[in-house]
This record gives structure tokens, sequence and C-alpha cells, in this order.
């Protein structure tokens, strides 16, 4: 049986990989197997950890929220219970986005939640 040389196809390949590899330290950058290894491995940690960060930035949204309601005399429970029951459809990221930048929006809300539960 004759001699197959990859040529092209695996050295596109293998270029195409070790490009991805670029800035690993020592062998994973230049060796192919450890770079293949180690490339796979970060793939990995980037698709968990954009889930992770989803995570995070809502519990910051919510710590945020909690506070400003608590600046005004409600606790974050009560205040999005509020909110349902007032209709208001905004999510947490724009509401921690109000509690940071706009304070006085962020009362007015606290106010119509309250009216809500009152009701």
């Amino acid at each position: 049986m004759s001699r197959v040389r990859r040529g092209f196809k695996g050295r596109r390949r293998h270029n195409k990989l070790l490009k991805q590899a670029k800035g690993y330290r020592h062998g994973r950058s230049k060796i192919y197997r450890s770079a293949k290894e180690t490339v796979e491995r970060a793939l990995v940690y980037a698709y968990r950890d954009r889930r992770t960060r989803r995570r995070d930035m809502r519990s910051l949204w919510i710590v945020r929220i909690n506070a400003a309601a608590k600046l005004n005399g409600l606790s974050y429970s009560r205040f999005i219970h509020g909110l349902k029951l007032a209709g208001v459809g905004l999510d947490r990221k724009v509401l921690a986005e109000l509690a940071v930048n706009d304070a006085d929006a962020f009362r007015e809300l606290t106010e119509v939640s309250r009216q809500a539960l009152e009701a």
C-alpha cells in the first residue's frame, strides 16, 4: 500500500488550531497535540463560563435592586411582587440600571409597587 501524505488539508487544519492556541505558553502554542488538548479545554471553559456570567450578572442586579428598594422602604421580594401586581414589565437588568443611575425614577417605581401591594 502506498503512503498517503496529508499535505494541504492536514496542514491547514493544524495551522487553524495552532492559530487558536496563539499566546499559550511553551509547547502548548507550538506542538499540535498539546495545543489541541489545551484549545478543547479552553472552549469548554468558555462555553461554561458564558452561562456562569449570566448567572453572576443576574445576582448582581438583584443585589442592586434590593439595596435601592431598602432605601425606599421595601424589601426586594415585596418590591418585585408589587411590580408584578401593578403589571410593570421591566426586567431586572433595567431595574438595576435605574437603581444605580436614576434614583428618582426608581423611587416612583417603589411607589407604584407599594400602591399595588396595598390595593
